[in-house]
């Protein structure tokens, strides 16, 4: 059997795990090398952990027992530590020496630090991994500094008001999720936060974080002279591609790790995957594009080489604090030198958002009531003409009789 090393053990190696021994059982003697000392856990429900609706056995989708059944030898706590391509072997922490015939880099990222004075004090974290989580868990009711009002920033102060805290929120932008929403939706997610206890800074930049006089936290400093009194400081502004090994070994990293599209490097006996990698000048966070990625890399694995990844344009869907979010295209209409129209509606359970180009939807912000997601983006992917229906759209399909739609849904809802 042929030698294959995974190092790293995340969402994407694990689901490209599933597919290799779905596709090619017998083809591989597999070795994964994981850095965290747990099974795979599914990393999109670190969220719900943190605010109690869930359990770490529960977020574990992978346990020890998945690999044993499959025949995988999983090394968990001891990170890779060199590789040497010309000898195709890789050198752990722990001293384990392990060749390979192939080795994936299922690196991923680490969260972006924060550029200031301080940043390195006892009581500021990150928002990232199980680690990250069970630290938050033992925190006592505390005054708590998130920074970023992204994803990740937004769910942990949510979490983290649910677990008592007093949690004040520090975003460099006007509105919050600015790169998923446009301002209204921004805004109205703001409003709905605050009721809920969260507090907020807007259009403020860190400057630096205060030592308390013993290795811990005492303050933030913003940009603009402000003092926000703080016992921890969470930073969750980006992550960034963990590319140091592969640096190491001498392939090619920009951004991320370079691959072509059978996600192979230039050394045609490594491949890699997820948040590690860059693609034609893009890198990734979502976990769609991973996942597609890893089917595709499983394919070339296996020995089964026939597909191609490149990456498609996908709506963004979100759920912060129980509120849906769902987004996708040029939905603030900000291509310079294009027109375009926008088509709003204010909802009692949501907003609704499209942007209009030569009668077709270019892109669309949902905010709550996202049951009509799946007909606009049908509309946005096939590029429709929807000047007949252009008065209704905003209403949703019942309310839309589309060319080849077979019948008069107005007139049917009427009836």
């Amino acid at each position: 059997m042929k030698r294959l090393v995974v190092i790293g053990n995340g969402m994407a190696a694990c689901r490209l795990l599933e597919e290799l021994t779905r596709l090619a059982p017998d083809l591989y003697q597999i070795t994964v090398v994981g850095e965290e000392p747990f099974a795979g856990y599914n990393r999109v429900m670190l969220s719900p952990l943190l605010c109690g609706g869930t359990d770490e056995q529960t977020i574990t989708t992978y346990p020890h027992q998945w690999y044993r059944e499959r025949g995988i030898r999983l090394i968990t706590g001891s990170p890779v530590v060199e590789i040497h391509r010309h000898r195709r072997q890789v050198m752990t922490a722990a001293g384990h020496v392990l060749d390979y015939d192939r080795l994936l880099l299922a690196t991923g990222a680490a969260p972006r630090q924060l550029p200031v004075d301080g940043v390195a004090l006892k009581g500021v974290m990150s928002f990232r991994d199980l680690h990250d989580v069970r630290k938050l868990l033992s925190l006592s009711a505390a005054r708590v500094v998130v920074v970023g009002g992204g994803f990740l920033g937004l769910e942990a102060a949510d979490a983290l008001v649910k677990q008592g805290h007093d949690v004040t929120l520090v975003h460099s932008r006007g509105h919050l999720l600015n790169q998923q929403l446009d301002e209204a939706a921004g805004h109205r997610l703001q409003q709905d936060l605050e009721a809920r206890g969260l507090k907020f800074v807007m259009q403020a930049r860190t400057q630096s974080i205060e030592d308390n006089g013993h290795g811990g936290v005492a303050a933030v400093h913003l940009g603009d002279g402000q003092r926000l009194p703080a016992d921890y400081v969470v930073q969750a502004v980006g992550i960034v591609p963990r590319a140091e090994l592969a640096a190491g070994a001498g392939l090619t990293v920009n951004q991320g790790i370079r691959v072509d599209d059978t996600l192979q490097t230039f050394d045609p006996a490594i491949y890699a995957i997820g948040e590690c990698v860059e693609h034609r000048q893009r890198t990734f966070g979502l976990v769609a594009p991973l996942y597609e990625q890893a089917s595709v890399c499983a394919s070339h694995l296996a020995e089964l080489g026939h597909r191609r990844y490149l990456y498609a344009d996908t709506a963004t869907r979100l759920k912060i604090s129980g509120i849906d979010l769902v987004s996708f295209g040029d939905f603030g209409g900000e291509q310079e030198g294009v027109e375009s129209d926008t088509l709003q509606l204010a909802l009692p359970g949501g907003y609704r958002r499209l942007q209009i180009r030569d009668n077709r939807i270019v892109g669309m912000v949902l905010y709550g009531d996202v049951a009509e997601a799946p007909f606009y983006e049908t509309l946005w992917r096939n590029q429709a003409d929807i000047s007949a229906v252009r008065a209704t759209l905003l209403l949703g399909e019942a309310f839309c009789n589309l060319p080849g739609d077979g019948g008069d849904k107005q007139e049917e809802i009427a009836a």
